[in-house]
């Protein structure tokens, strides 16, 4: 990528996050579903989702300086990167982080649950906020402030349990507008909800919305790292 304008390290003590893990894969989800990303896996979580597949990102990781990650994300030589958790915002460094990924000239996503304030990522990086259902058990924990951050380039993910989180996402649409400020995005959670079924749910209602399936995971399951 090109050469950054400032260095990422300013200061006598060099700026770091905590790292579960960078890899690269084909993104399976959002608008840029089917893209070769790197993706920068952030250790922490404030949320205990019922289906999480990413547990092991709440407590694992090792501390890396920005000079160490972005060396890192270089070495594979791709465009996109996408910084993921657990939940990343919990670490507040991870702001600069996604700032400094911008200014090297990559193309950018935040994965979030929208459990914390989105107010201040560098408006450069697409948004792709998971608003959490009632199933997920941490629906209590949106916050709902963050939808009027939201711009045309972003994105809001539903991940579907059931009947009922369908109609209670359907109606957070509505009631939001949402479909007028971003892509919308519905998904069925991998074991809980029959992907044909939800899809049948969106088309009887004519729902402004993308349907989507988890392509890493009809790819590679639950393979860790993919």
């Amino acid at each position: 990528m090109a050469e950054s304008a400032t260095p990422l390290n300013v200061g006598s003590e060099p700026k770091r996050l905590r790292i579960t893990e960078i890899f690269c894969s084909i993104q399976g989800e959002s608008t840029s579903v089917g893209i070769p990303t790197v993706f920068v896996r952030l250790t922490g979580c404030p949320l205990r989702c019922q289906y999480c597949d990413t547990a092991y990102a709440f407590t694992e990781g090792e501390w890396m300086s920005f000079d160490e990650i972005g060396a890192a994300v270089s070495g594979f030589n791709l465009r996109h990167v996408t910084v993921t958790g657990g939940e990343p915002l919990a670490q507040k460094r991870c702001l600069d982080l996604l700032t400094s990924l911008c200014d090297e000239g990559y193309v950018v996503s935040l994965e979030t649950s929208g459990a914390l304030d989105i107010a201040n990522v560098d408006p450069r990086v697409i948004k792709v906020m998971d608003l959490k259902t009632p199933a997920s058990g941490e629906s209590g924990k949106n916050r709902w402030e963050n939808v009027q951050y939201l711009r045309e380039c972003d994105q809001v993910k539903f991940v579907l349990c059931n009947r009922k989180d369908y109609e209670w996402a359907r109606s957070i649409v509505q009631q939001h507008q949402l479909m007028h400020r971003c892509e919308v995005l519905f998904s069925p959670a991998f074991d809980d909800l029959q992907s044909r079924q939800l899809a049948e749910w969106v088309l009887e209602d004519r729902l402004p919305v993308r349907f989507q399936l988890q392509l890493h995971k009809l790819l590679w399951g639950n393979e860790r790292g993919r």
